[in-house]
This record gives C-alpha cells, sequence and structure tokens, in this order.
C-alpha cells in the first residue's frame, strides 16, 4: 500500500505534531506500508537547508521538499504557500492509494484534501488541535471564514478524522462535520536510559548535586501558559531550585519570555537552553525533578508523555489530554491555569521529590504506561490496520 503523508512543515521548530509524522511514517514503513512525505521547506521565520523537488532520506524517512513562498509578511509567509508541491501534488497524488493529511487552515493541507477530492483519491485528516476551541478562538474571524469557504467542505470528503486524543475528538463535536472519526494517539521510542543524567546535569548547570530541577520543555509559543508559570515559579523564590527553559519560538515572543523571567526574579535560576535534541535533550530530561507544561490548549502534549516515560513529576493543566491519566496514576498535579494554584502544585511537587522511593516507583510506572500503550511499534500496527480498513472499502 503506498501512503502519501501531507504536512506544511517537518521543521523541529514547529514543534512535536512535526516530529510525529517523522516518526509515525519510520514506523509504518516498518509495518510494510510503503509510506512518504511530501512538504514544504519552512522552518519558522527562515528554510531548511534541503534539497527541494526531489525524495531524499530525511531523518530516516523518504520526504520530498517543495519550496515554500517566502515574503517578508509573517501571515503569508506562515500559510507556508508553494506551487511547487500544487504543480507535483496535481501530478502525482493518483500514484498513491491513500493521502493522509496533517493540519489544517494551511496551504499545502488545504491544497492536499482538494486535490485528492478532485482525483478521487481517498484521504484522512489529523487536524492537530486546530479544532479545539483554544485554537479556534485564535484569530476567530479568519478562521470562522477559511472554515466555511474552504475547509468544511474538505473535512466532510475525508474518510475519517484522526484525533490523538479523545478530547480533542470531544472539542471538535460541536462544528457539526459530517465525517467519523477515530482516536489514535502519538507513539514514544524510549529513549536510552542515561544513569548518570542527574551529576551530569548538575555538573553542566554549576549547581549542588541535590538541587532540585523543574523543567519546562516545549515549543516557545503563547498558548503554552508561560505567562502563568514564570510567575508561579516567581513566588517559590524562598524554595530552593533551579529552571530549565528549552524550546525555542518567534524572536518577538521569546523577548516576551524573557522580560518575564526578568520581572518574577527568575534570572538567576532560569537556564534557557534553547531547542535541544538528541542525547543533550535525554540527560536534560531524565535529570530533572519536575517537568511543568500549564498549557492553554494541547492536541495532545508528547513532551508531557516524554517527562512520564524519564519518571518527572508532571505539573499541568486540565487543558493538557494526558491531564486525566496524570491524576489517575498519581503521576503528579494537575491545576486549573492560574497563577496561585500552579505555585501550590510546584511546591507539593518540590516537597514529594524528596521522597525517593516514592520517585522509583513513578519512574518505573511511567515506563511501565508507555511500553504498554504508547509504543510506535503498537501505533503504527493499528493505523495500519485503518488504512488497510479504508482500502477494502473502496
Amino acid at each position: 500500500m503506498n501512503v502519501l503523508h501531507v504536512i506544511p512543515s517537518v521543521a523541529p521548530v514547529r514543534g512535536g505534531p512535526s516530529q510525529a509524522v517523522l516518526e509515525m511514517v519510520k514506523a509504518l514503513r516498518s509495518q510494510g506500508i510503503n509510506a512518504e512525505i511530501a512538504t514544504t521547506n519552512d522552518n519558522g521565520p527562515g528554510l531548511l537547508e534541503v534539497p527541494l523537488r526531489q525524495t531524499i532520506e530525511y531523518q530516516g524517512v523518504p520526504v520530498c521538499f517543495f519550496p515554500r513562498y517566502s515574503p517578508n509578511l509573517p501571515a503569508i509567509r506562515e500559510f507556508a504557500f508553494s506551487k511547487a508541491l500544487t504543480d507535483w501534488l496535481w501530478t502525482h497524488i493518483s500514484d498513491y492509494d491513500l493521502v493522509h493529511v496533517h493540519a489544517i487552515f494551511s496551504y499545502p493541507s488545504t491544497a492536499a484534501m482538494a486535490i485528492a477530492r478532485l482525483r478521487n483519491i481517498p484521504y484522512l485528516v489529523r487536524p492537530l488541535g486546530q479544532l479545539c476551541t483554544w485554537s479556534l478562538q485564535q484569530s476567530a474571524l479568519k478562521k470562522q471564514v477559511y472554515l466555511q469557504l474552504v475547509e468544511r467542505a474538505n473535512l466532510n470528503h475525508c474518510r475519517a478524522l484522526h484525533f490523538t486524543t479523545a478530547q480533542e475528538q470531544q472539542e471538535a463535536a460541536h462544528l457539526g462535520l459530517t465525517t467519523s472519526g477515530f482516536v489514535l494517539p502519538h507513539g514514544l521510542d524510549l529513549p536510552e536510559p542515561y544513569p548518570d543524567a542527574r551529576s551530569r546535569l548538575r555538573q553542566k548547570l554549576g549547581v549542588a548535586p541535590d538541587e532540585p530541577i523543574v523543567l519546562f520543555l516545549s515549543r516557545l509559543h503563547a498558548k503554552k501558559g508561560l505567562d502563568y508559570l514564570l510567575p508561579a515559579l516567581g513566588k517559590l523564590r524562598a524554595h530552593q531550585f533551579t529552571f530549565i527553559l528549552a524550546g525555542n519560538g518567534t524572536p518577538d515572543y521569546e523577548a516576551e519570555v524573557d522580560q518575564l523571567i526578568e520581572q518574577h526574579g527568575l534570572r538567576d535560576r532560569t537556564y534557557r537552553s534553547g531547542f535541544i535534541a538528541g542525547e543533550e535533550k535525554n540527560v536534560i530530561m531524565q535529570g530533572a525533578d519536575i517537568f511543568a507544561l500549564t498549557s492553554h490548549s494541547e492536541n495532545f502534549g508528547i513532551a508531557v508523555l516524554e517527562a512520564i516515560a524519564a519518571g518527572l513529576r508532571v505539573v499541568t493543566t486540565p487543558h493538557v489530554p494526558l491531564a486525566a491519566m496524570i491524576q489517575h496514576h498519581q503521576l503528579g498535579e494537575v491545576v486549573e491555569l492560574e497563577v496561585t494554584a500552579i505555585a501550590q502544585a510546584l511546591e507539593n511537587a518540590l516537597e514529594m521529590i524528596q521522597d525517593r522511593e516514592k520517585n522509583q516507583e513513578r519512574i518505573n510506572l511511567g515506563r511501565q504506561i508507555v511500553t504498554i500503550s504508547y509504543t510506535w511499534e503498537q501505533i503504527a500496527a493499528q493505523l495500519a490496520e485503518i488504512y488497510h480498513g479504508m482500502a477494502l472499502k473502496l
């Protein structure tokens, strides 16, 4: 079976959903699905330095990149228009049995859905949380017009909507779309354990061997709730801890974050790592104690799952779909998006991490949960079954 995945960008700056499609395709290929990706060379404000208009191996999977139109106007640049991608889709989409579209409200996704409809190629759509309430409230008028004039027809003609959580599916239900949907989460490849991660991280930061470390690791974006998390951390300055802020965003938003760090007296205890990956990411994740993600909205929250697998105590909000699982297994604190409540949850977490026996139980439980329910091998096997089921209906 030949399956084409279309997504506006696979650049790391675009966060977890873009990385997930790479891992998804890699896992699908191991299941015997001939899966490939078509995307643009988008890299946020800039462009990826990759060969264009040809299929290359990128992070272990076949990807064909096309040039993104890059004017100085950010709103147009973010739309990721690509005439070359359009022309290629129009010519080659019939070479595939199925198209899996990732994201909406973006030109590559919209074009792929429209061309698949015209060419009578079945397609399914992973909305990436863009049908959730908070997302639809951002640039609300523009999205409502786009949804009514363009995207609703595309979504209603797809074979299925691929949601990564039941919460995402429930939030999309009020839109009255006629297409059925299914829930299949992101997967995770358990990283190599680093037994000396705690000591390595504290040596890197130049802090005491027993220094508590609070970690935020995600794309720097307004929806991540740093305007609540940083003031909450500021209320805990009487406690001993170091805060790691890992991730990057637009220059304007990073400047806002720097101002918040300064405003709440966190400059001397905050380490800005920027974007991290590979061994550096694993050491930081496994060497920290508490993971904090106080988002306004998430369609999944892959970084939370990574933190659970690493055994960190999680502080998050009900707007992160993994919150129910965190509460059920007592893996952390789930609190409303309010500064005082977040500060209290962080204070509780700082006290809880002192119990080494409980910490080890949480580490073991977290890895067990991920191994049982969230490996890419399991997710890809289920997705392959869905693909074959759709093919049988043709």
